[in-house]
């Protein structure tokens, strides 16, 4: 069933008829989850990986240097612990005030008619990321549209326009690392650097993580603002409520999160056998479906912005890989949510929105909206 999957209808169709078979059926010959409490527990389980046991990485071919993405422990956890520091509670907290200057700007130069996609939810975390990793003004263009072919790339692998703009971009960050190594600053590449020279890291991983950052910097929350804003206009009495009380937008963006999770699905390959599942076998875990489990959540296809999240959607996934940057994804979305409501509480839907190519990846290319 899950080949009849697109960018563009509603998929939760398709994973309801995979619900009706039980939480842990086969499909085209991998196993698929649709429920909550197995995907939660699978993404927990230090059995299952996300490559398999030799090593070899079965995720397609790709350009881009392997990051801690797709390693399972030590290599996982010796690389995300350099990154950490940069995705703490207090650095965030530093950042809440820049993105609100940014979100306020995107809104004033906004037209009565514009593309909520291209001229603010795009925009809004690009500058952001690009601050925190230290890229220059002038070289954000770049990576926003690089990041934009990644994303494609999980679905449709490597094309010639993708591994064009990855040499380039790789390009860009060993200029920027060479930079960094002569003049450090206060920024993700000079600690990464710092590392390297410590020998915590190697180059090649320096720029996988680094690419990583980059991409799941700003594809989570470019999908987090467009999603939760589509959701919000398209349910109009939710809008109101949010109006009435803009100190909802964290509890929106969590029920954003849950009914319109912009990553759809994660894989694991079992090291043992677990349950049923034979070792070296994989699973699908359909993270969109396991978000609207109605054995969690009452009436899971409603979008509540009252709704009680217990326990907490699988979004950001769970366990070890649990993802870096939520709680600045969370507070970007919170900052731009807010922002839309006091600039432009008569915003409305202007156009057709298109979606993206991606099954993987849930959100839209464009959204054409109007400010009354």
């Amino acid at each position: 069933m899950l080949e009849q999957l697109t960018g563009h209808e509603d998929p939760h169709p398709i994973y309801e008829r995979l619900r009706a078979h039980g939480p842990l059926t086969t499909d085209g010959g991998m196993w698929v989850t649709t429920s909550h409490a197995l995907a939660g527990r699978i993404l927990r389980d230090r059995r299952f990986g996300v490559r398999p046991a030799d090593g070899a990485f079965a995720g397609g071919a790709s350009l881009l240097p392997e990051s801690f993405l797709e390693l399972d422990p030590p290599d996982h956890t010796r690389l995300r612990r350099l990154a950490t520091p940069a995705f703490s509670p207090r650095k965030i907290a530093e950042y809440r005030a820049r993105v609100e200057r940014v979100a306020d700007a995107l809104l004033a130069s906004a037209g009565d008619e514009f593309d909520l996609i291209g001229d603010f939810a795009a925009p809004l975390p690009i500058s952001v990321i690009s601050d925190l990793l230290g890229i220059p003004d002038e070289d954000t263009a770049e990576f926003a549209d690089y990041g934009a072919l990644v994303a494609a790339s999980f679905d449709s692998g490597v094309t010639p326009e993708m591994a064009n703009a990855n040499d380039k971009v790789l390009a860009l960050f060993d200029r920027l690392i060479s930079q960094r190594r002569r003049t450090p600053g206060d920024d993700v590449i000079s600690s990464l650097v710092a590392a390297e020279a410590e020998q915590r890291l190697t180059p090649r991983e320096m720029l996988g993580t680094l690419v990583l950052l980059l991409v799941a910097g700003f594809e989570t929350t470019v999908n987090l603002i467009g999603n939760g804003t589509r959701a919000l206009l398209d349910h109009p009495a939710q809008w109101r409520l949010f109006l009435d009380n803009q100190d909802l937008a964290p509890a929106v963006v969590e029920e954003t999160l849950r009914w319109a999770s912009p990553v759809q699905l994660t894989s694991r390959i079992a090291h043992e056998p677990v349950d049923g599942i034979g070792a070296g076998e994989w699973v699908t875990l359909l993270i969109g479906a396991a978000n609207r489990d109605p054995e969690v959540y009452p009436e899971p296809h409603e979008f509540d912005v009252l709704r009680v999240h217990k326990p907490e959607h699988l979004a950001f996934s769970s366990g070890m890989h649990y993802c870096l940057g939520a709680t600045l994804a969370r507070m970007e979305g919170d900052v731009a949510l807010r922002a839309l409501a006091r600039h432009v509480p008569g915003l409305r839907q202007a156009g057709a929105a298109t979606f993206r190519d991606s099954v993987v990846i849930r959100g839209m290319r464009s959204f054409p909206v109007s400010r009354s």
